[in-house]
Parts: C-alpha cells; structure tokens; sequence
C-alpha cells in the first residue's frame, strides 16, 4: 500500500575515482550472526576440520573506538579504532565503501603502546576529513571487548581466515552482545565466501549480518537506530556491455536489500519496511525484464524468494501506511473531529503481529539460503551458466543497444496493457499499474545511460499517472483493512471513524479519476528518452 510514488533512489553527485587512482587497501568479510549456542557447534564442526589449514589460536581483543565530539569520522563513514592483544596494539581506520557489499578500505599500523598516532596512517592517500585531525581532537566513544578464536581455511580455491567472535560492545553503562562468524578473504574469489556461508548453514543456524561492530557501538553509544536505505543511482557506463549491465543492476538491487536488513530486523520505522520492499520490488522488475533477453534458469530460485519475502512485507507497509499516512492526512484534510484515532489504536495489535511475522522470517534459514545465493550469483555472474551460444550473444553486446530493446519492450507492454483505458475494470487498471511500475524501475535501471532531462520529463509524466492510479489501489488496501477492523464487536466510535474514512476516500478516487484520462494521454504521448 504506497499513497504516492516515492522519491525511491537517492541520487549522489560523487564521483568515481579514475582508474588511475591508487587503490585503498581493501578487507573483504562476510559477516554472520549466530546464537552462542551456534557459535560453539561450529567451532567444531567437520565443516570446519577438513578445510582447516592450521589448529588456530584464541586470542582477547580489547578495542577502543575514537572519534570528534560531534561523531565527524563516523559521519564520513569512517572508523578509528587502537586494538590491543596482549602485549601487541593495532591502529586500524575503516571506511565503508559504495561497490561490493563485502568489501571497505582499511588500513593498519602497529603502534608502540597505546597511544593514538595519526601520523602513522598515510592521510595523503586517505584524505579528508582525517587528515585535518589531530589526535588531541578525538576522544573514546565505545569500546569492544572480544574472545576471537582464528583459523584459517583452504576452501573452493581460496584461503579464508574465519573468525569466532564472542564477547560485548561497551559505551558507558550500556553494552551490546556479540556472537557472531566473520569470513574473511585473503586470497581467491569473493563468491567463495558466499558459499561457504551457505555451507556453513547445513551445520547451524545462522543470519546475515550486515552491521560492524562501529556501527553498532555507534548506535549503543548515540541510542540511535539504523537508518532505511534509499537506492542508489546504478552504475552503468557507456562502455560496459550486456553483461556487465546486469551485473550492476542486480548488484545494486542486493545492496539496497541487505542495507534495510538492520534497520528492519531493529524495527527502527516504517521507512525501513518500505525501502526492503522497494528493493524487492525492483529485484523482481530486474529479474522478470531480464529474462526476456537472457533466459537464465538461475534467476528462478531468486525471483521465487524474493516474491516470498516481499509478501511477508506487505501486510506491515499496508498498515504502517495506514496508521502513519491515511489516517493522518485525511484528519488534516478536513475530518479532525471525526475521532479517528480510534483506527490507530485498534490497527496496532495488527501492525505488531505483521513486524512479528517479518522478525520470525529474517530469521529462518531459508531468508538465510536466499541472501547468501543472491551474492553468490552476482560474484559468479550465474545467469551465464548453461545458456545457448545466442544468448551469450546479447550479453557481449553494448549495455545501450540492451537497455534500449529491454525499455522499449517494456514501453510497449505498458501500453498495451492501457488500451481502451476508459472502459478499463478496476483488475486491469491494477495490472497496468504494476506494469507502469516495472517501466518505472527499469527506465531507473538505465538512466545513467541517458540524457537526464528528457529522462527526467519521461519519468515525471510516468510517476504522475501512477499516482492517479495508485489512489485507486490505495482505497481498495484500505477497506480491506478496515474490515478486519470491523471483524467482532467494533465500538460506535470505531465504526463511525472506518465509514467517514470509507467515504472520504471514495470522494479522493472520483476526484482522481478525472485527471486519469488527462494523465494517461500524456504518458501515451510522452516520447521515449532511449531512442
């Protein structure tokens, strides 16, 4: 249930960096979360014992986390830390990166004692804003306090040092469990991480995690949740190809995916809930549009998972919509006095049942299996294996000439799906708004491909009529919600807010109906950006 299309990709004007630039020193980690009781199983697994290359050490790690007063390195994405084991102290910055969702700059130096030494970092390469710090400018923030047991492994090719973590997070009185596995990549392909995260998960009981353990000291420090994420602009260039292309969308679809799975699983608002749908919802768009061209059997399993997390979703967004935008902006609108508080009360119990349902499902195994197949998809590029020699074809063609024949394609599937738009039924007015929306996601995909104000015009017109559309839908949401309100014994009050709530929308949908006709002859009109 969306009242209006949102503004769903954040657009960054940052730069990528020239091929010439020096490369950061990269640590490439998946990081997985398991109960104690996981922990321990795995420490002694079979799994583990026949990869292992070494018995491994245990080893206490006690960090301290720094940063200025008003949080400027964590702002930035970065974060500072002195780690000490036994005798031994470790400098060590972080910085998030924008490409794999594994994968962050890092850089370390030994220190004498431990004393911060900023100097010894190399701040020309790191640049702004720590190079204008000094040490005497930050202060403790939190402090980690871990039991690490280390190994190393030989797995599928590549040598992982895969790490037990046990122990807690610590900002002032206030402290944080940690019980989680990091695999960390020291030579091989990133996608063998994956893998043997979904092997791992044949022995015990284990979550994606996608949080740091900054972040987190961040959040306990600051009690602030994580934030929902917004996608951001796909990273295709002029000169990639088909291939190439596909890679970047899908890729860009996960990471919007697992940047929500905090702050869903943290319940920080209903914001998050919507973002993880978005990202669902344009995995799937990706998916259904791609396999016209590259007809993948690899893209089944993925499409059917992410369609049945996307439905564990909807019932939480449909009545966080309700309690938080219908309700609420049909009292500003002129029904203030109509005591319809009285709908957000009685909606609660179910919101709370439908976030219950969502924590119950990010938590089973197969949320699990579906996350860590998807990585592992893109790392590999999957959807080449076992696809005839024309479909490899298309995937070494130019990413314009694809992008061009994939929107119109769904251009005219839109269209068709609006002939005779008068006399359409609502079912099919609701068809072509799903399809209206899949066009809308796929232009997104490609946009960085083309001119940006004829794109811009094209999607203007495109987002208007879908939100004429989407009035329509949103009364039909809402009188299914209300009748579950109404289910049983449902006070006067109660049933006199749902009828005034009933009414007032249908007045909204004849209202937006007029426009309909008006908006779909300009969508009808609107030329194409791609030609």
């Amino acid at each position: 249930m969306d009242a209006v299309p949102r503004d769903e990709v954040a657009h960054s004007d940052d730069a990528a960096p020239s091929a010439s630039q020096k490369q950061p020193p990269r640590e490439i980690e998946l990081k997985l979360a398991a109960s104690p009781e996981a922990l321990e199983t795995l420490r002694g697994a079979d799994l583990i014992e026949r990869h292992a290359r070494n018995q491994g050490v245990t080893r206490r790690l006690d960090a301290v986390y720094y940063d200025t007063p008003d949080r400027l390195l964590d702002r930035n994405g970065l974060s500072l830390r002195v780690r000490r084991s036994g005798k031994r102290h470790v400098q060590t910055l972080k910085r998030s990166g924008s490409g794999s969702p594994l994968a962050r700059d890092e850089w370390e130096v030994a220190l004498p004692d431990g004393t911060l030494d900023l100097a010894l970092l190399p701040l020309a390469e790191i640049g702004e804003p720590l190079a204008s710090l000094s040490a005497g400018q930050l202060a403790p923030v939190f402090a980690t306090r871990i039991r690490r047991r280390l190994r190393r492994l030989d797995y599928a090719g590549a040598l992982i040092e895969i790490a037990f973590d046990d122990g807690t997070i610590e900002a002032g009185e206030n402290s944080l469990p940690v019980s989680e596995v990091e695999l960390e990549l020291k030579e091989g392909e990133a996608a063998v991480l994956y893998e043997l995260g979904l092997a791992m998960l044949d022995v015990a009981p284990l979550q994606v995690a996608t949080q740091s353990k900054s972040a987190r000291g961040y959040g306990l420090a600051f009690s602030r949740l994580p934030r929902a994420v917004k996608a951001k602009p796909v990273e295709i260039g002029a000169h990639d190809n088909a291939d190439a292309a596909i890679a970047a969308i899908l890729g860009n679809t996960y990471r919007q995916l697992l940047g929500n799975l905090a702050p869903v699983a943290t319940r920080s608002g209903p914001e998050a809930v919507h973002q993880m749908r978005v990202s669902l919802r344009r995995l799937r768009s990706a998916l259904s549009v791609l396999k016209r061209e590259v007809a993948s059997p690899a893209f089944e399993p993925i499409g059917r998972e992410a369609k049945r997390l996307g439905h564990v979703l909807g019932p939480a967004r449909n009545w966080d919509v309700f309690i938080t935008q219908t309700v609420p902006d049909i009292e500003d609108e002129g029904l203030g006095d109509a005591g319809l508080s009285v709908l957000c009360k009685a909606a609660e119990p179910f919101q709370a049942m439908c976030y219950a349902a969502i924590e119950e499902r990010l938590a089973n195994p197969q949320t699990g299996r579906f996350l860590l197949s998807f990585g592992a998809l893109i790392e590999r590029r999957g959807w080449r294996g076992g696809l005839p020699s024309e479909a490899m074809t298309v995937l070494a063609e130019p990413a314009s000439a694809f992008a061009e024949r994939v929107l119109a394609r769904t251009h005219r599937q839109a269209l068709k799906r609006g002939r005779g738009f008068g006399s359409l039924q609502p079912e099919a007015r609701h068809e072509l708004r799903l399809a209206l929306k899949k066009l809308r996601y796929t232009a997104e995909f490609f946009l960085p491909l083309h001119d940006g104000a004829a794109a811009r015009k094209y999607l203007g017109r495109l987002s208007r009529l879908q939100e004429a559309l989407g009035l329509a839908n949103d009364a039909a949401t809402t009188h299914h919600l209300i009748a579950d309100l109404r289910h049983g014994k449902a006070s006067p009050e109660l049933q006199f807010a749902a009828g005034a709530v009933r009414g007032w929308q249908s007045r909204q949908t004849i209202e937006a109906g007029r426009k309909l006709k008006r908006r779909w002859r300009g969508f009808e009109a609107a030329s194409p950006f791609w030609t």
